[in-house]
């Protein structure tokens, strides 16, 4: 079972109901003892830095992912749930993201031929394969819509980027059993749904390891 944590943010069910489509069970949940016991979690959303850590905090989740990120459990941060993963982001000054992963957030700098918000379709430019872009092939599409992104400390944690003008976006990264991704899987046809089939399996194949 996957856990897709709801917190007030927007979208969240979204993530459910492309989950429902691929045949992969979940629950919708700030419980905190159902996110430990759960094969994966996605932390999905969209909305400001500022008012979605706010709502973490009042819901009592900031301990609940720690202790996610310390057990290994699989864990996909979608949108505003991969920018949450930085250190901080330039939307809300003095605002401390979960710190899960080097870097910042930051604005998307418009341009002549570049509008904020981002918004459409685009592919991204793989930097190595991963697990979740297996069977993809080497350039799919997916669906964007966001004014800010990350841009991480450790080139190593990034597994795509989108280069839009001079703004070099880090859509996509990975440390260990923590993913997260800029676009929206769930409004990305087959390659988003492919995505968080092969988020899936990679849940299964741990929740079987530990059995075992």
């Amino acid at each position: 079972m996957i856990a897709i944590i709801d917190y007030g943010a927007g979208n969240v069910e979204s993530v459910r109901h492309a989950l429902e489509r691929i045949g992969e069970g979940s629950i919708l949940t700030h419980e905190r003892e159902t996110i430990l016991q759960a094969d994966g979690v996605i932390l999905p959303g969209v909305g400001a830095f500022g008012e979605a850590m706010r709502q973490l905090r009042c819901r009592g989740l900031m301990d609940t992912l720690r202790k996610l990120r310390s057990a290994g459990t699989p864990f996909l941060g979608i949108c505003i749930g991969l920018q949450l993963l930085f250190e901080k982001s330039e939307e809300s000054k003095g605002v401390c993201g979960l710190k899960f992963l080097p870097g910042e957030v930051k604005r998307i700098e418009p341009q002549a031929d570049v509008k904020v918000p981002h918004m459409g379709w685009n592919q991204p430019e793989i930097l190595h394969p991963d697990p979740l872009l297996e069977g993809l092939g080497d350039s799919p599409w997916f669906y964007f819509v966001h004014s800010y992104y990350a841009c991480a400390a450790d080139p190593s944690q990034v597994v795509a980027k989108v280069h839009l003008g001079q703004n070099d976006m880090d859509v996509f990264v990975r440390d260990g059993s923590l993913w997260a991704v800029q676009f929206h899987p769930e409004k990305s046809g087959e390659a988003g749904l492919k995505l968080l089939k092969n988020f899936a399996a990679v849940c299964r194949k741990e929740a079987h390891s530990d059995v075992g």
